[in-house]
């Protein structure tokens, strides 16, 4: 961890950002007192910080806050979650409950109405931005925006760092706190785009790089004070669709390569050619080359939903289609049924049909070592393994406090006797905490869909 006291030769950066549009009507001499004055409070720890949801990206941030020293208030909607955080009872998997009741000994006070909210220097967003039937869903973004807008002073700084289409920022979020009767420039207003990837032990929130953003120059510095305070390294941009558009474009790399693999699985499958064999060949290329593997689809709240953001606003601003995303959204979507297909071809080679078969799930997440749904593929699959009348048991080590979707099937630990009971077994998420060596040896018949099952003997293949 970092060290939290400040530094006075400021954050490390990749790259000089140049000012972007300029503070209106507001005198640029007003301008530079009210960024002074901000940017004295966050070198101090005297900014009173308020994040806007305390989810898997407003939890961690809050976390860091009072830990470099500054007076946080966490906003959750939800009162469970919020009386949750009150008990030093952590919902979020990368915030052990030590450190949350080290946070609130330390000051941080989480809260569920808006009333109780306070006076604030720095706020940051970081709701939810769902997909609805296609289109992007900013109604939590909105009434964030509009809440803020009630108690927004002058020289406060608002950040939104909720996944989002390219120029939300400044058409959507600047006039609904405008609607304070103040204007940019009397208060400063950035994007970060998030980079949280939950259960990573390697890049956690301090040492990730922090893309930073403002709508004009001053708001970029006072962006790129508050979060070179938190973090290891900034890298400031020019212009706030800019930093929401690097979002995307991350997101929609890996969504688009994932979808080469899987379909490249897919034929490999028809070819009778290992595909994981021919990964780990390519693999060991040095240079213009990166691994991506298979699996049953993606999951979590970037993948499935980000790349659609983009081809939503690109669509809907130029009229063009993003073909390369509606292609890779076909093949990932379809990778549970492609899972489904192959447990019932698997089942028949061996005289049994998938209708009264009892199958075992190995994982519900969406990723391994975490309580994470969100999207999960692994939910889809056991929906359509239901559907087509087997008798399903799931085996999930990392059952979420909060926010598990109902399931028809029960979940149960994955022990020898369950293993042997099934006739399928199928492998969903590689969780860290499944004894495989009891799966080889146990399970009848299995499909790997994350080819983990590999270094061992067993029956049955991988996806």
């Amino acid at each position: 961890m970092s060290d939290p006291t400040p530094r006075p030769d400021g954050p490390t950066h990749d790259a000089a950002a140049p000012a972007a549009s300029g503070a209106g009507e507001t005198p640029h001499g007003q301008v530079d007192d009210l960024a002074a004055d901000l940017l004295r409070k966050l070198h101090d720890r005297t900014a009173r910080v308020l994040i806007v949801g305390q989810g898997y990206v407003g939890l961690p941030v809050s976390m860091r806050a009072v830990e470099v020293g500054f007076p946080v208030v966490g906003l959750e909607a939800s009162p469970e979650r919020a009386a949750a955080l009150q008990d030093a009872s952590s919902y979020v998997s990368d915030v052990p409950d030590e450190q949350l009741r080290s946070a609130l000994d330390a000051g941080y006070r989480p809260v569920s109405d808006p009333a109780e909210v306070g006076p604030f220097d720095v706020a940051v967003i970081t709701v939810p931005t769902p997909l609805r039937d296609g289109a992007p869903d900013l109604s939590y973004v909105e009434d964030a925006a509009a809440s803020l807008a009630r108690r927004l002073r002058a020289g406060a700084l608002v950040v939104l760092e909720s996944t989002t289409y390219p120029g939300t920022t400044d058409e959507l979020v600047r006039p609904l706190l405008e609607q304070s009767g103040l204007r940019a420039g009397e208060f400063f207003l950035g994007y970060s785009p998030e980079r949280i990837d939950p259960g990573n032990a390697r890049w956690g929130f301090v040492n990730t790089p922090k893309v930073v953003s403002g709508v004009d120059e001053a708001s970029r510095r006072c962006v790129e004070a508050f979060y070179g305070a938190l973090v290891d390294k900034v890298v400031p941009v020019g212009s706030t669709a800019e930093a929401e558009l690097v979002k995307l474009l991350e997101n929609t790399f890996r969504h688009v390569n994932i979808a080469l693999v899987n379909e490249l699985a897919m034929f490999a499958d028809s070819l009778d050619i290992d595909i994981w064999g021919a990964i780990d060949a390519a693999s060991s290329k040095p240079f213009g080359y990166m691994r991506f593997t298979p699996g049953p689809g993606v999951g979590g709240h970037c993948l499935p939903i980000d790349p659609s953001y983009l081809s939503w606003r690109v669509k809907r601003r130029l009229g063009q289609t993003f073909r390369f995303v509606e292609l890779a959204n076909d093949v990932n979507e379809h990778m549970p049924d492609y899972v489904v297909d192959r447990a019932m071809a698997l089942l028949n080679r061996h005289r049994k049909a998938l209708n009264g078969s009892r199958v075992l799930v190995l994982g519900l997440s969406y990723k391994a070592g975490t309580s994470d749904w969100r999207e999960s593929p692994s939910i889809a699959v056991v929906e359509r393994l239901l559907a087509m009348g087997a008798d399903v048991r799931a085996c999930e080590p990392y059952i979420p406090e909060a926010g598990a979707p109902a399931l028809p099937a029960p979940v149960v630990d994955c022990t020898p006797h369950e293993l042997a009971a099934a006739d399928l077994v199928v492998l969903l998420v590689d969780h860290p905490d499944f004894p495989l060596d009891e799966v080889a040896e146990h399970a009848p018949l299995l499909l790997d869909t994350k080819g983990v099952m590999r270094p061992r003997r067993f029956s049955g293949e991988t996806l």
